[in-house]
């Protein structure tokens, strides 16, 4: 073994034990340190400085109750990450972040992170969390490779390419199934209830589109930058699409509800709930029938108007009658 890469080695090792001590409880004294750390109250204050050099605030004092201590920041792990495994923890930080029970401590734990990174990686680790937008908490598995090669390209503003798997894609792709080579300029991922989006815009249709990321493979970033375009609000975008776009029936009502009591009712992923008022909002959704998107209406239990499409209206007078029938027939 190397001499001097053991020495090395051993300063780190101690350092480390040093900043583990500090952390269990208020202040030390210098001798305490040392004999438990088996050197010199000299090597103690040494180490001390290493600490501060990464950025651990160690405070000493004089006196009867003096010592050394950590101040603000004490509660912060002992991070020595090289940069991969500064990037692994940060996908899965992201990925936490998407959580409905996780999701506020993962976005805690990424400040804490970003706070004790060294310089070079804060920047890094401020960029890929801002590539990143909610409407809800994304749950389906992805590719932890993916979802961060996407991440870098919305950050770098560079080209990315994959694979779009079909709707009804399995994994092991079946014969005849088309499998899409997409080019696009990538601007947010989006975490929905259910998964997690990218919204991009596609070259080949020239238009902007929303891609489900666990529909991705070969996923790949390119060195072409590309100059942002005007885009749309990534999180109202992605949830429109999910919630009705992507439909053959798309519906809109006036619920006599608030906003918050009819969105603690429908997933994101069903439906956008809009503000009209204290007591009223708008909501938008879509489904392969308008019957089956009247019927979630009608059952979230509130007053509704409909407001497009002109037709539903009339579907509406024709199933009442229906269920006044029904009703009339069964109390004979």
């Amino acid at each position: 073994m190397d001499v001097a890469s053991g020495e090395e080695r051993g300063t780190t090792e101690r350092v480390l034990t040093l900043l583990g001590l500090l952390q269990q409880r208020q202040v030390w004294t210098g001798p305490e340190l040392a004999d438990r750390l088996g050197v010199t109250p000299r090597t103690v204050r040494r180490d001390v400085e290493r600490l501060r050099t990464l950025g651990y605030p160690v405070h000493a004092s004089q006196g009867v109750g003096g010592g050394y201590r950590l101040g603000a920041g004490q509660d912060l792990p002992p991070l020595l990450l090289d940069d991969e495994e500064a990037i692994a923890t940060v996908v899965s930080l992201l990925a936490g972040a998407s959580g409905a029970v996780a999701g506020d401590a993962a976005l805690r734990a990424l400040t804490k992170l970003d706070r004790v990174l060294p310089t070079r990686l804060r920047h890094e680790v401020r960029a890929l969390s801002g590539s990143v937008e909610s409407f809800g908490g994304g749950r389906t598995p992805v590719d932890p490779g993916a979802l961060m090669t996407l991440a870098r390209a919305c950050r770098d503003e560079v080209e990315a390419g994959f694979d779009y798997l079909p709707p009804d894609f399995v994994r092991e792709v079946t014969p005849g199934s088309e499998i899409r080579r997409r080019r696009v300029e990538p601007y947010r991922l989006v975490a929905s209830d259910r998964r997690w989006y990218l919204l991009a815009y596609d070259l080949d249709r020239d238009d902007w589109r929303s891609f489900r990321v666990d529909r991705m493979t070969e996923v790949s970033a390119r060195a072409w930058k590309f100059r942002p375009r005007e885009a749309p609000d990534a999180a109202t975008y992605v949830q429109e699409s999910v919630a009705s776009r992507v439909y053959p029936h798309q519906a809109r009502f006036l619920v006599h509800a608030s906003a918050g009591t009819v969105r603690a009712q429908i997933p994101a992923s069903a439906a956008v709930v809009r503000e009209r008022g204290s007591e009223l909002c708008e909501v938008l959704s879509g489904a392969g029938s308008l019957d089956f998107v009247l019927m979630h209406v009608l059952l979230l239990g509130h007053d509704f108007e409909v407001l497009d499409p002109p037709e539903l209206g009339a579907r509406c007078r024709v199933l009442a009658e229906r269920l006044l029938s029904a009703g009339a027939e069964g109390n004979e």
